[in-house]
């Protein structure tokens, strides 16, 4: 059945683009309302946790999640979580229920046609081979945390190659935890890579399992700690993948 592999994965690659895409064109006019003004962002929220839901179902994937107890009503977090797919993006979104967050991401997923458009409207984009750019980052989080909204950063700023377990960090998401008394709310998402990795024929439906970890907090802490607290962050879940034998 070796020759049925390709094709059917190919059509399962296809459906994830549907998924993706037809939800966002039917929604379109709420989620444009939704995003022009920064006010109704907690809306366009809850619209985009909708999406996710449509796209990790849709694929047969059967999330769980576990530790959102750990949340406090009303508390801006730093997100953090290990980066091996596109359902990363949609796993963040329904793992974090109530407390709306904005992803910083890379500026050139603004070229997208249609998600684009929605993506620069609603996400911190950073232009990672500009200084200004990533200046330019703390300041617009520092509107977003007043606002009442969480940051969402994958720190390894990209997907690693494929044997790669977990990919050191980068310091972006720790200095602004920092600077801004943001607590660290790590996550391990264990099952993304397999069940639908970049690389292209491959992937299939089964469980997709998402640990969020207890609040680390920064208060008190400098630049100086940045180091320390990257690594303490980046063993937790790099513990949870190497000791995960499911």
């Amino acid at each position: 059945m070796n020759f049925l592999k390709y094709p059917l994965t190919l059509l399962y690659r296809i459906w994830f683009y549907i998924l993706v895409l037809v939800p966002i064109l039917v929604l379109f006019p709420l989620i444009f309302i939704t995003i022009y003004k920064e006010k109704t962002y907690p809306l366009f929220f809850k619209i985009a946790r909708l999406w996710a839901k449509v796209v990790l179902v849709g694929m047969g994937f059967r999330y769980s999640i576990k530790g959102q107890e750990f949340f406090e009503e009303g508390k801006s977090y730093m997100l953090v979580a290990n980066h091996t797919s596109m359902t990363d993006i949609m796993l963040m979104l329904i793992a974090v229920q109530n407390h709306p967050f904005v992803f910083v991401g890379k500026k050139e997923l603004e070229r997208i046609p249609i998600f684009g458009f929605i993506y620069k409207r609603v996400c911190i984009m950073v232009d990672r081979n500009s200084s200004k750019s990533r200046y330019e980052v703390f300041e617009r989080a520092q509107k977003r945390i007043n606002q009442g909204l969480s940051i969402c950063i994958f720190p390894e700023g990209g997907v690693p190659e494929e044997h790669i377990i977990l990919d050191e960090f980068k310091d972006g998401a720790f200095r602004i935890a920092i600077e801004h008394e943001l607590a660290i709310l790590p996550m391990t998402f264990f099952d993304n890579k397999k069940r639908f990795s970049y690389t292209f024929f491959s992937g299939s439906p089964g469980k997709m399992r998402a640990q969020i970890h207890p609040p680390i907090e920064t208060k008190g802490l400098t630049l100086e700690d940045k180091n320390t607290l990257k690594n303490q962050v980046r063993q937790l879940i790099l513990k949870d993948l190497e000791s995960d034998v499911n």
